[in-house]
């Protein structure tokens, strides 16, 4: 079931593209029209609160609102019509790979943006690490039908060797040039944006991750759309071969993994302790969330834990009955699978304790602690706030060929959404 890694010189294709982006002249700030990707938004207030920022952010594009799919689609298809016509985005004026740097506090992380070509799971070149849900598949994929242009980048890592290589002597020698864009977001990230266009680096980054294959960090929905669109325009080559994608080296920028929770929008805490009963320990916690936390994180160093909010404490789920592990966990997945706390989740508690579906109108997943444990409270529910897995064990899993539970992880920083867009009409 393992996943061999690419073949010498068949791993990762990344080339140019004409990036779109916005016209600094015609926006408030380039701060303002970003946003985070369309899956991080706390919605509805995160929404509204894009949406007020200034009258052309992103979230317009990536989060149309109106009354059914198709009219979102439709709408988001003719706000990107207008915004080219007025030359709020354009096009540059040639094909480039962009650097990209976040930095906060210390914290440095840098990318390089460009299309990637896509590839099968078979060919072991992009790694998934987790399931999607059919149904956010086909939207993103209608939304890309509509406006044909991949409008945020997935998040990609791979590891290089010691010593540099083609990629870092680039990445550093363009970081000394001035940027292309430099911008502040609200959330106190510093974004500088390069272009690369010298045929020598871009071909010393191109070959260099010629040897490379990579895990899907953030985006496995998109690149599963990517696929599914690849598909539909089999035959001739084609724009629709290559998707949008960052790739951080996370031996010089290792990322940050955090965790992703669960809302239970149908199950109130008090019926959620119930049928827990004694098939774990439940030990209930009158503290700030923080020190919820960290009781958390001090359970989930010895095995399985989980923070249950929703009712103004917090109830620390641990030790679960080995008995009832045995009986619900899947066993024909790896040890390291079984044990993690988002499988016992879904296999135990969500499918034989709780009896709670894995669809829309029953679960959100939520990547912000606070927000998960605010809506939990404000609709009566049970926010099942998670304690993150470590890298390692995601990328070992990833070329074994298993797939974690859908949502199980978040990197970090993501890239903010809105700096680099690519039409799949330009060339």
């Amino acid at each position: 079931m393992s996943t061999p890694g690419p073949p010498e010189d068949h791993g990762l294709r990344m080339v140019p593209l004409r990036g779109l982006r916005y016209v600094p002249e015609e926006v408030g700030s380039l701060a303002a029209v970003t946003s985070p990707p369309y899956d991080v938004v706390v919605r509805p207030d995160g929404l509204l609160h894009l949406e007020s920022a200034d009258p052309h952010n992103i979230v317009r594009l990536i989060l149309p609102q109106a009354d059914t799919a198709p009219a979102r689609h439709r709408q988001a298809a003719e706000t990107l019509r207008d915004w080219l016509a007025r030359g709020i985005l354009a096009p540059d004026a040639e094909p480039a790979l962009y650097l990209y740097e976040q930095s906060r506090d210390g914290l440095l992380q840098r990318g390089i943006i460009g299309a990637l070509a896509l590839s099968s799971r078979e060919e072991g070149v992009v790694l998934p690490h987790e399931d999607v849900m059919p149904h956010v598949v086909e939207d993103r994929a209608a939304l890309m039908r509509a406006t044909a242009a991949n409008l945020e980048p997935l998040l990609l890592t791979y590891r290089s060797g010691p010593g540099p290589s083609g990629t870092t002597d680039t990445i550093d020698r363009t970081a000394a040039r001035p940027p292309l864009l430099s911008t502040t977001t609200e959330d106190g990230f510093h974004h500088r944006l390069w272009s690369i266009t010298d045929p020598a680096e871009v071909a010393a980054v191109t070959t260099d991750l010629s040897h490379h294959q990579a895990l899907i960090a953030d985006g496995h929905h998109r690149w599963a759309t990517y696929l599914r669109l690849k598909e539909e325009h089999t035959g001739a080559p084609s724009p629709w071969d290559y998707g949008l994608v960052l790739l951080v080296d996370t031996a010089r920028y290792p990322l940050q993994v955090r965790a992703i929770h669960r809302l239970l929008h149908r199950l109130p805490v008090s019926e959620a302790l119930a049928a827990v009963g004694d098939s774990f320990r439940i030990r209930r916690l009158d503290t700030p969330l923080p020190e919820a936390l960290a009781s958390l994180a001090e359970a989930a160093s010895r095995g399985n834990a989980f923070l249950l909010a929703g009712d103004g404490a917090y109830h620390l789920l641990d030790r679960p009955d080995p008995g009832l592990l045995s009986r619900t966990v899947r066993g024909d997945r790896p040890e390291a699978w079984r044990t993690l706390d988002a499988a016992v989740l879904h296999e135990t508690l969500l499918a034989h304790v709780w009896h709670v579906p894995d669809a829309p109108e029953d679960i959100a997943y939520i990547h912000d602690t606070e927000a998960a444990v605010e809506q939990a409270e404000r609709h009566n529910a049970t926010g099942v706030l998670m304690h993150p897995v470590r890298e390692e064990v995601v990328r070992d899993l990833a070329r074994q060929g298993v797939t974690m539970p859908r949502k199980s992880t978040s990197f970090g920083p993501k890239p903010a959404t809105g700096l680099v867009l690519r039409s799949l009409d330009v060339n």
